[in-house]
């Protein structure tokens, strides 16, 4: 039984323990044993990250530079929030403070949060510590990747595997990363990421001008599958690509990423936070469209939190290529779409399946029956007057 498997995770062994049991059922079926396990051994991991490992707010001024890391912006673009040249470097140097013109400004163009802005510098802005956080290194330890006694410098260098590590950590694209992020954390995941391709052998080398959004609508259509992790590693696996899971570490808020290795091969992750099929599909398709329209060179990683919006260009291309890929653009072109609401669903019963739960997809037939001979859904007549119709697409 489930109950003799799952106990409440108290402690750090525990919270370990628990880590090393979902690597070993991420492939379970959903409404087996080991399907549920998984769902709830998911939950209780959250729920102790959250109370035990929870991220400073950043400074005004860790704030701001974070931002421009992301969008990749140079000081001069601060101008129009801030003023002249010279008050941009007073404030990028922590000897002007912000004005409130200046906070509502940087709220508004780069989505600070107010409250991060308004609140008090404490000294000079400290530069990140390049070393593990003990969480982060028994969680790596666990899952069998950093060795006894490695430092973060060794266990990054060993997973670039000769390539340039301060050339790929400048080229680092984040963003589409939180502002709570741990980045040295995310540093750690992204080296675990490399370290666990080197045991995926390709026969297929990767064709850069072939892999486009044709062949993401082929992966696409992958999604009637009940297997999804099977069925995306092959056809990944067909194009040169390497499928890379590794679960999320404490205060990485990642989704996914797109990399390559020193061998040139590229690289999709994936950290499976979420235990949703429309979630895997839709961050396996935006990495896929990173691959197919960004990354120009080796040494380059992009990395997604797919939990925040972004405005910058490249992710904007991303999520729109892996929503056409999904629902391709002009399908409903030759099809009315008419929206239907129910007002009060539960007076009336109604339950519309979505097709969309793991394991489902393939047997899913509206009206259809299931495997044990029941009706996979039933569709009453709803009294006229209890819904609202809206046109949406007209033929």
């Amino acid at each position: 039984m489930i109950a003799d498997r799952i106990r409440p995770i108290r402690s750090e062994a525990d919270y370990l323990a628990s880590l090393g049991r979902i690597e070993a059922i991420m492939d379970a079926e959903p409404d087996s044993p080991e399907g549920d396990e998984l769902a709830i051994l998911t939950t209780l991991i959250e729920r102790y990250e959250d109370e035990h490992f929870p991220m400073e707010a950043p400074t005004p001024l860790g704030a701001i530079r974070f931002r421009m890391e992301q969008m990749e912006l140079a000081p001069r673009a601060l101008i129009p929030m801030i003023g002249s040249r010279s008050r941009v470097s007073e404030v990028l140097n922590g000897t002007r403070a912000l004005s409130v013109d200046m906070i509502r400004a940087l709220h508004r163009e780069l989505g600070i949060p107010a409250h991060v802005l308004i609140a008090a510098e404490e000294g000079p802005t400290q530069q990140i510590t390049q070393e593990f956080s003990k969480p982060v290194a028994k969680a790596l330890s666990k899952l069998g990747l950093l060795k006894p006694l490695e430092t973060f410098e060794q266990f990054v260098n060993r997973a670039f595997n000769g390539m340039s590590t301060p050339a790929m950590l400048r080229k680092t694209r984040t963003a589409r990363t939180n502002a709570r992020t741990d980045l040295v954390a995310l540093q750690a995941w992204c080296a675990g990421v490399l370290l666990k391709s080197t045991d995926i052998e390709l026969d297929t080398n990767f064709d850069r001008l072939g892999f486009d959004t044709a062949v993401l609508r082929s992966i696409a259509k992958l999604s009637i599958h009940k297997n999804p992790l099977s069925v995306a590693r092959s056809a990944l696996g067909s194009l040169g690509v390497a499928l890379v899971i590794l679960d999320h570490l404490p205060g990485t808020h990642v989704d996914g990423a797109v990399m390559r290795r020193a061998d040139g091969v590229p690289i999709i992750a994936l950290s499976l936070r979420r235990n949703r099929i429309d979630n895997f599909w839709f961050t396996l398709l935006h990495e896929c469209a990173h691959l197919a329209l960004h990354m120009d060179g080796d040494g380059q990683v992009i990395v997604d939190d797919l939990e925040i919006s972004s405005s910058v260009d490249i992710e904007l291309e991303a999520d729109d290529a892996a929503q056409n890929a999904l629902i391709p653009a002009g399908l409903w072109q030759n099809n009315g779409l008419i929206r239907i609401d129910i007002p009060k669903p539960k007076r009336l019963h109604v339950r519309i399946p979505s097709g969309n739960e793991i394991g489902a997809n393939e047997l899913w037939i509206p009206g259809g029956k299931l495997p044990n001979g029941y009706s996979e859904s039933v569709v009453d007549p709803i009294p006229q007057g209890k819904y609202r119709e809206t046109l949406i697409i007209k033929k």
